[in-house]
């Protein structure tokens, strides 16, 4: 592959902002120019829930100058994304229009988790994890509405959990109290603090947090506060409560004027630093590591990362199954069962690909709900499968859009329950693709009974698939009477949805 100009939109809540790349196969990505202009949007939009008609002219302005900036770099491929401030806006459809209409970038919104996991791209990206073998640390990523904690052991995603704590939600919430600089302080570390207890006490217990990784611009400011402490990528406990106390004691106008900060963003480093001590003063964090990475980095990470040019041996698939996997042990699932029950879904997923026209993506999310359709039992073990359903839709899992999240949660829904036709069912599918919820709820069904006893009887299949039969062999010494039986019940969805006849067949009985 030759060389390519790509760009980097991130319509913030708080700025605009764009990275224009170099991207070669042997050196990865190359910054070249930034460029950024300040627009609240997240104040429009946490505070009235609508982004006003001056916000929508100020973006098309910006973006119009960022597309002339594409231009002089003859960019010919870019992504631009917006992120919460125009998620939640009541009027984000109309102003996604508004800005394709006068500017002609075509802005996508990303869901919470989809944002996150490109920040982590990003980190991963430009760490590469040469410190891979350092356990328990805690990724920050402070948002303008949210902050998201992620708990890795070494390379592995073990927890994430999203907070409603960003930086410009905290500031504009507490603003009307009008107190001066202290006591205004003391007000955000009380209600910080709350949020962060309680994500300690849930889900960090006893692991020894070893150090924090903040992802973002918001840490490259605060470092900027104390010049005499030589920071470089690395700032020590000690350090931190230096540069805590700066801002604390100091008004964002001073902060503005004296570090160069833009003034926005001086406003938004108290609550910042109030989070970072908070979690500091919550763990047992040494340090705080700042990769000085952004979201336009995530995106162009994702970017290289789908068109496998990414220079990394990871697979990010990895992190969405341990996510997954943290939602499945927090409910207490059947272990056993349910790898079981993943492992014959996948199986019969991979027998007939020629057939399904199904890809890698389906793949996974067939994988996740075979690792969650139980987690409900939990909650209400006669009513299961709805429960999983709800856990599903209200949990985020980290890389996953809300739609593929929706589909996951109707393929565990109609794993059990009846799947009406298209019509009838889109009321409840909502976004999700009918016919893929159809063709992985018929596989699973499949998976689920082959191990209807819970004891795994069956673990080893041979697939022949012929004049649109798809036999499954099982080599088993076991009477699987139960799983023969409930599995002539479950092949109707998968005859409609494919039009194959699934046959299970023993090779050895008792």
């Amino acid at each position: 592959m030759a060389s390519k100009v790509f760009a980097a939109i991130d319509v913030g809540s708080n700025e605009l902002s764009m990275k224009v790349y170099e991207i070669t196969p042997k050196k990865g990505a190359r910054e070249i120019d930034y460029v950024n202009s300040t627009v609240e949007l997240g104040s429009d939009t946490y505070n009235s829930g609508r982004i006003t008609e001056d916000s929508i002219m100020k973006v098309c302005e910006i973006l119009n100058k960022f597309r002339r900036k594409m231009r002089e770099y003859d960019v010919r491929e870019y992504k631009a994304y917006a992120s919460s401030a125009v998620r939640e806006a009541e009027n984000s459809v109309m102003v996604l229009e508004r800005i394709k209409q006068h500017t002609g970038i075509d802005v996508s919104v990303l869901s919470n988790s989809e944002q996150r996991f490109m920040n982590y791209k990003a980190y991963a990206a430009k760490s590469k994890f040469e410190d891979a073998d350092t356990k328990n640390r805690a990724l920050l990523d402070i948002g303008a509405g949210s902050l998201q904690i992620s708990i890795f052991d070494k390379q592995n995603l073990i927890q994430t959990q999203n907070l409603p704590i960003g930086a410009v939600r905290i500031r504009d919430y507490l603003a009307k109290y009008g107190a001066d600089t202290v006591a205004l302080e003391n007000i955000m570390e009380e209600f910080v603090s709350n949020f962060i207890e309680e994500f300690r006490n849930l889900f960090i217990n006893d692991k020894d947090i070893k150090s924090i990784i903040a992802i973002g611009d918001g840490i490259a400011n605060l470092k900027k506060v104390g010049p005499e402490l030589n920071i470089t990528d690395k700032i020590t406990r000690d350090q931190f409560r230096v540069l805590y106390h700066k801002v604390v004691e100091t008004t964002p106008e001073v902060l503005s004027e004296k570090y160069g900060v833009p003034y926005e963003r001086a406003t938004l480093m108290l609550p910042m630093a109030i989070i970072y001590q908070s979690f500091l003063d919550n763990s047992r964090a040494e340090d705080i590591i700042t990769p000085d990475v952004t979201f336009c980095d995530g995106i162009v990470a994702d970017y290289m990362d789908k068109n496998g040019t990414l220079l990394l041996n990871k697979n990010f698939d990895e992190d969405i199954i341990a996510s997954a996997n943290s939602i499945a042990k927090k409910y207490k699932v059947n272990r056993k069962h349910t790898q079981n029950v993943t492992q014959n879904a996948l199986d019969i997923f991979d027998s007939f690909k020629s057939v399904h026209g199904l890809g890698r993506r389906e793949r996974l999310q067939l994988q996740i709900a075979a690792m969650l359709h139980s987690c409900g039992k939990f909650v209400n073990m006669n009513e299961g499968t709805m429960m999983s359903y709800h856990i599903i839709m209200s949990t985020e899992i980290l890389g996953l859009s809300h739609k593929e999240r929706e589909e996951i949660a109707n393929i565990v829904k109609f794993n059990e329950y009846y799947l009406p036709s298209q019509t009838k069912a889109q009321v409840s599918l909502m976004t999700a693709d009918y016919m893929k919820v159809a063709k992985l709820a018929s596989i699973l069904r499949l998976a689920d009974v082959l191990d209807k006893s819970h004891r795994q009887k069956i673990s080893d299949m041979k697939f022949s698939f012929k004049d649109y039969v798809l036999t499954m062999t099982v080599d088993t010494l076991n009477d699987i009477t139960l799983e023969a039986g409930v599995f002539k019940t479950k092949t109707e969805l998968f005859r409609k949805v494919f039009g194959v006849k699934p046959v299970l067949k023993q090779k050895r009985g008792l």
